[in-house]
């Protein structure tokens, strides 16, 4: 069983950065991936990224390339996300996932789940 804690959520104006983070409870083996996703009011969730943990290959949404980065650290079995350039578009829930087997885009086929962290961008 994995347990995915998400934290460093906050309000920043247009422009800013933050950083977030997911920490895994349980081992994150080398076949997992731990994605991002994001939720704004009366919307889907929707994919902001991805990393695969043994090769550390990514993928993001076309939205957010070239602002945010996801990385991750094995030995804390942690990812992060580095949003820079922020926008107000970027005000959302950000959720961390994590599946041993799927590494794409659709939030269907994770199975872990963290509770979200708020990001608020005002203008």
């Amino acid at each position: 069983q994995v347990q995915l804690v998400e934290s460093g959520g906050g309000l920043v104006q247009a422009g800013g950065s933050l950083r977030l983070s997911c920490a895994a409870s349980g081992r994150i083996f080398s076949a997992w991936s731990m994605g991002w996703f994001r939720q704004a009011p009366g919307k889907e969730r929707e994919f902001v990224a991805v990393i695969r943990w043994s090769t550390g290959s990514t993928t993001y949404a076309d939205s957010v390339k070239g602002r945010f980065t996801i990385s991750r650290d094995n030995a804390k079995s942690t990812a992060y996300l580095q949003m820079n350039s922020l926008k107000v578009d970027d005000t959302a829930v950000y959720y961390c996932a994590a599946d041993r087997y799927y590494s794409g885009s659709n939030r269907y086929e994770y199975t872990y789940w963290g509770r979200g962290t708020q990001v608020t961008v005002s203008s």
